[in-house]
């Protein structure tokens, strides 16, 4: 099932074109993007992935969305949906080559696969991949939007691919150093005792929705959160590796680069259970 509404609240078909092809968004990627879980009718993290909308949007130039604009579609979507649980796509492209600067906004629902639902209670597979570049790229080079969520997210899926070429199910990306940033799709956070720490999105990492919603949730139940360095091998002998999502959610890594790690399925249970206590 898949729902397509437009800015103004108003249904389309989603398999009837929609985009035009000259669309930078489609020509070059030039775009942003979120991704809601919707529960029920409630959309998770709402405020904060508007926010970080507009937040990428700024890192590209792009007109400020409409955010009256991008809710009405995604409570259109909300709205009409029958299904189960529902991952709403906010996207907003620069609109058509040469034309006028009208930004192309839309939303589109479709149902959470049975995959991502079985990751959050049997955990993933993970391979620690070089994403090839320092740990202060971000700060030298603003210019390659490091920790923007654009539509250009080739090298994420290529490095998927890569994952399951070797047999895992996800990656840990890391600067040739070996300083942990993020996963392609998904925030890291590292548990050791009652601590829960995240890489700091100053590597150029994109700031988690999840991950922050559930670093307060977690300190209000008396955990310790903290963001800093993470380097590959603080991974081997952790408490728990977890990798945070906007539709995966919590899901913990039990095996990376054919090595398993710790059992760490009483602390994620513990956290998951804690997550979910926000809602």
């Amino acid at each position: 099932m898949r729902v397509l509404a437009l800015p103004d609240g108003t249904l389309a078909d989603p398999d009837q074109p929609f985009v035009r092809a000259d669309d930078l968004g489609l020509l070059r990627g030039d775009g942003v993007f979120e991704t809601v879980l919707v529960v029920d009718g409630k959309p998770r993290e709402w405020a904060g992935h508007l926010d970080r909308l507009v937040r990428s949007a700024a890192m590209l130039d792009l007109e400020p969305p409409d955010l009256a604009g991008v809710e009405r579609a995604g409570r259109a979507v909300i709205d009409h949906w029958t299904g189960g649980e529902l991952a709403l796509r906010l996207v907003c492209t620069r609109g058509a080559e040469g034309g006028d600067g009208t930004p192309t906004v839309f939303a589109l629902g479709s149902e959470v696969g049975a995959k991502a639902r079985r990751q959050r209670v049997d955990g993933v597979s993970a391979i620690a991949l070089d994403r090839g570049f320092d740990a202060d790229l971000a700060e030298r080079a603003p210019w390659l939007l490091l920790g923007a969520k654009s539509l250009s997210y080739a090298v994420n899926m290529a490095a998927l691919r890569e994952a399951e070429r070797r047999g895992a199910d996800d990656v840990v990306f890391t600067t040739p150093s070996g300083e942990v940033l993020e996963g392609p799709t998904s925030t890291l956070v590292l548990v050791r005792g009652r601590t829960l720490r995240t890489p700091p999105s100053a590597l150029g990492i994109l700031p988690g929705t999840t991950q922050a919603a559930l670093f307060e949730v977690a300190a209000g139940a008396g955990w310790t959160t903290e963001v800093g360095r993470v380097d590959v091998a603080d991974l081997y002998d952790a408490d728990a590796v977890l990798l945070a999502s906007s539709v995966r959610l919590i899901a913990r890594v039990h095996t990376l680069d054919g090595k398993s790690l710790p059992d760490s399925s009483e602390v994620h249970a513990e956290l998951a259970a804690c997550y979910e206590s926000r809602y």
